[in-house]
This record gives structure tokens, sequence and C-alpha cells, in this order.
């Protein structure tokens, strides 16, 4: 099983969210080809009713804490409601912010 897919089925399992994606973004960055390091998060779940982002990205380290502590090394998350995600982004996915890191420079 895919580190990808663990994180799918986790959150899927936790949340009921109405909306998930999880991008693994690993190619974007100095990581061998076929790394399962980096991910993205986008999920809309009624579980962030009334809660402050923290709260939300808190509750979801806590249920990829294996996850984290043996194989993710960056993990983007965007936590909404249906209604901000209705408002907000849904024409729109949330890009991450680009890797500066390992042997990446600026120009």
């Amino acid at each position: 099983m895919t580190i990808e897919s663990i994180i799918e089925e986790k959150l899927l399992s936790a949340f009921s969210p109405l909306h998930l994606d999880v991008v693994n973004e690993s190619h974007q960055h100095n990581v061998p080809p076929g790394s399962e390091s980096h991910f993205k998060v986008i999920i809309v779940s009624s579980n962030f009713e009334g809660e402050r982002l923290i709260k939300r990205h808190r509750a979801i380290n806590q249920i990829l804490a294996t996850e984290l502590a043996e194989h993710i090394h960056a993990l983007a998350l965007h936590t909404y409601t249906e209604k901000e995600w209705q408002d907000y982004y849904a024409d729109n996915t949330p890009l991450s912010p680009k890797c500066l890191g390992g042997s990446k420079t600026t120009a």
C-alpha cells in the first residue's frame, strides 16, 4: 500500500470528507524518483465547523502521526468547511509553496 493511499484511507475514515485530494508533490522536490515524502491534502469536512485552523491541522496530524514520523517530510494542509470551500476555493485548487530545500536555489 502506498503512503498516498494510506493517507487517503485514514482521512476518509476519520473525517468523512465532502471533498478530499491527496497529492504526492515529491517529484517537485530534491528526492529520488518515485518518492512519497511531500504531500498536499485538500480536505472539506463538516468536522471543521467552528474549529480554528490550528485545531484542524492538529486533528489531521494526530491521525497521520505514524506517517509523519516515519515517511512524510512535508505535508501542506488545506482544510475547509463546506461553506469556506464553496465561497473561496471550489473553482481553484490551492497551491503549495515552492521548495527551496536540498540542492535547489532561488534564481
